[in-house]
């Protein structure tokens, strides 16, 4: 399972079952129940025993404080969510309220979520200011089309014991991918321990291209998904494992163990750095040496990738005021509390991310430098989040398999990407 199914199935990461599956065939989102006033929404989210815990709580406190609104959470496991809820909109039945990510503007770019900025300024919520430099992370065509929810960039984690060992400084914002290389060099013992677990999710390897001062997609929308500082980046990044030998080949990944990568790798001390997000924290709180969190380097300039999601508005909904007045109770600061009292994920709410509640968070067996997130909330780029999104991410997935695995020439796999991408962005 790669990073990103781990993160999108949530922090427990078990599948469970759909709730109230029959509610998926039923017709009328967000129906005045005729029950005083009250107003029923659906919502749609995804997840595992963690999130259901977690969205289930802050559903009970919207409807403790907002007494004229009921929802109806479904909870759908993660592989099943998109295609589920494309049903839902396909029969006219989307959901009031749907949990979405980098895919959001699939769905805006074919008309199924509603743009919310209106809804946003009658309401008096300040995007930025609630929410920082994610604020309009969902947006397509200077329109916002669903307000963020979850949060958090991607971050270092380290192993303490193994960096002391080897006189290594532990890691900074400050580093440079140099310094970071340095690092892994020293901190590798061959055949026994590596310095890096890896960037081979494009979230990792993306970061290093920003942070050289290219982009996958330009601001004019183009692909420039070869452009030189494109390619040095995930040339770099893919010599860490076949040229310089700091990072484990897939190989040695395998001989680990089953569905070893750079999480199960790096809490079996293994690797004694690991590039990821909030979610490997759950699986550290009992281990058994001593760990902790830190922004990520920095190349030319300083770039790190975002996880997280947002609350969208599907085209179908009958009562779309009362949809937007739940999401501005859900991402308001007492509901978002609950998604770090949970251990859940970052919230995305900035002052949430400020309090000592997240800081010094109740289940936190050890100090944790949990600021990394607030820090490195200034270095986060903006994902091109276009509507092509999937297929973008198959054109990466297609061309970069054996590149992985095997190693070879950056600029030739970029090349035949670029390609495809020149093919399939903007046609639709």
């Amino acid at each position: 399972m790669n990073a990103r199914a781990r993160w999108i199935r949530g922090v427990a990461g078990t599948a469970v079952a759909v709730l109230g599956m029959s509610a998926l065939a039923a017709c009328g989102s967000g129906e005045d129940s005729g029950d005083g006033g009250v107003t029923t929404l659906t919502m749609t989210v995804w997840g595992g025993d963690v999130d259901k815990k977690s969205y289930q709580q802050r559903v009970d406190m919207l409807e403790e404080a907002h007494p004229d609104i009921k929802v109806d959470l479904q909870l759908i496991p993660s592989e099943q969510y998109e295609q589920k809820v494309q049903t839902m909109i396909a029969g006219g039945n989307g959901p009031d309220i749907m949990q979405v990510a980098e895919g959001v503007n699939v769905y805006s770019s074919k008309n199924q979520i509603l743009p919310l900025d209106e809804y946003a300024s009658k309401a008096g919520l300040d995007l930025s200011e609630r929410f920082g430099p994610t604020g309009s992370l969902y947006s397509y065509e200077d329109k916002v089309y669903a307000i963020p929810d979850r949060s958090g960039a991607m971050i270092v984690y380290y192993n303490k014991d193994l960096f002391d060992a080897a006189g290594v400084d532990y890691p900074t914002a400050d580093w440079t991918q140099e310094d970071a290389q340095a690092a892994m060099e020293k901190l590798t013992v061959p055949g026994k321990q590596w310095g890096y677990g890896g960037a081979g999710w494009w979230a990792q390897w993306w970061s290093f291209a920003y942070q050289n001062g290219g982009q996958i997609i330009d601001d004019a929308g183009a692909p420039t998904a070869n452009s030189p500082e494109v390619v040095d980046a995930l040339q770099w990044a893919n010599d860490l494992t076949f040229k310089d030998h700091v990072v484990p080949t897939a190989a040695e990944y395998a001989d680990m163990g089953p569905d070893m990568g750079g999480d199960p790798a790096f809490a079996a001390q293994k690797v004694a750095m690991n590039t990821t997000g909030f979610w490997a924290i759950g699986g550290l709180l009992e281990a058994d040496f001593a760990w902790d969190i830190a922004p990520m380097w920095q190349g030319e300039e300083q770039a790190v990738s975002a996880f997280g999601s947002g609350l969208a508005i599907s085209r179908d909904s009958e009562s779309p005021d009362k949809a937007f007045e739940a999401i501005d109770y859900l991402t308001d600061t007492d509901a978002q509390q609950v998604i770090i009292d949970n251990a859940q994920d970052v919230p995305a709410n900035v002052e949430v991310q400020q309090s000592d509640a997240f800081l010094k968070p109740e289940w936190a067996t050890k100090d944790i430098n949990m600021g990394a997130f607030a820090q490195s909330s200034d270095f986060v780029f903006t994902s091109p989040l276009i509507p092509e999104w999937n297929e973008m991410q198959a054109a990466f997935d297609d061309n970069l398999g054996t590149f992985w695995n095997e190693g070879g020439d950056a600029k030739t796999q970029l090349d035949a990407i670029q390609t495809e991408l020149e093919s399939i962005v903007g046609q639709g």
